[in-house]
């Protein structure tokens, strides 16, 4: 029998120099995030790695075994620099291979478009016992190895792939947020915020301070994998954020 309280958990390694230079922004974090959240896996950590194989290598080995799943986008092109798979096979101490199925889709994507080169065989390259990830954009396709998931960096294909295997991965509940928000500084209830987070088992209050308008706010976001424990905590939070004299916004200001 499944534990109900179970918290299944994912971390996210980010390859690219390019990432790390500031040349391209990061849209993967928080599309992965959100796509893991429906399918009741936390995201626990994200690190950004360069294209450096020992980089990589130290990365995989720490965080696909504290979690239940590691992801990785970004590395997996057809140009020299491409080294993700070179670094999780190394990492898994397994050979690198020509995946036939791979090999059978790239040919078939680029009759029309050039031919397979040498090059473009390289997307078709996996560490040795791997199974593929449809990718139904770009034609190279994505690669599982156990718990560990080899991705695109380029958002729309990370997305495709992430469709594909939606459903497949074993989770527990997703985790439900609200948000509330007034104008307060942070520092004068932080109390309130730990006592109300304390007399509400399995709910965690996030605060989130600004500075608008002249003024000092903050939202706070409670989050549970229950609907009547998270509602329960937002009314007493709620309740004693107006009764110390600040008006609460729902939805957050």
């Amino acid at each position: 029998m499944t534990d109900p309280t179970r918290i299944w958990t994912a971390a996210l390694i980010v390859i690219g120099d390019e990432i790390l230079s500031g040349r391209t922004q990061d849209k993967n974090v928080a599309q992965v995030a959100t796509w893991l959240n429906v399918q009741g896996i936390r995201l626990r950590e994200v690190r950004v790695v360069a294209d450096d194989q020992h980089a990589i290598v130290e990365a995989v080995n720490i965080l696909r075994t504290r979690n239940d799943y590691l992801f990785t986008t970004g590395g997996i092109g057809p140009t020299h620099d491409d080294i993700t798979v070179d670094a999780i096979a190394a990492a898994l101490g397994v050979e690198v291979v020509i995946h036939d199925e791979a090999r059978a889709i790239l040919t078939d994507y680029y009759a029309t478009r050039g031919g397979l080169t040498d090059a473009r065989l390289r997307m078709a390259r996996v560490p040795g016992g791997a199974s593929l990830i449809e990718n139904r954009m770009s034609g190279a396709p994505g690669i599982r190895h156990g718990n560990i998931f080899i991705m695109a960096g380029v958002p729309h294909i990370t997305a495709g792939m992430l469709d594909r295997l939606t459903g497949t991965l074993e989770g527990g509940s997703p985790l439900l947020s609200a948000t509330i928000g007034c104008w307060v500084a942070e520092s004068e209830i932080a109390d309130l915020l730990g006592a109300t987070e304390r007399a509400h088992e399995g709910c965690q209050i996030g605060s989130y301070p600004f500075f608008r308008e002249g003024r000092t706010g903050a939202n706070f976001v409670v989050r549970s994998t229950q609907q009547s424990s998270l509602d329960a905590c937002l009314t007493d939070l709620t309740a004693a954020l107006e009764q110390g004299g600040w008006p609460v916004t729902s939805g957050g200001i």
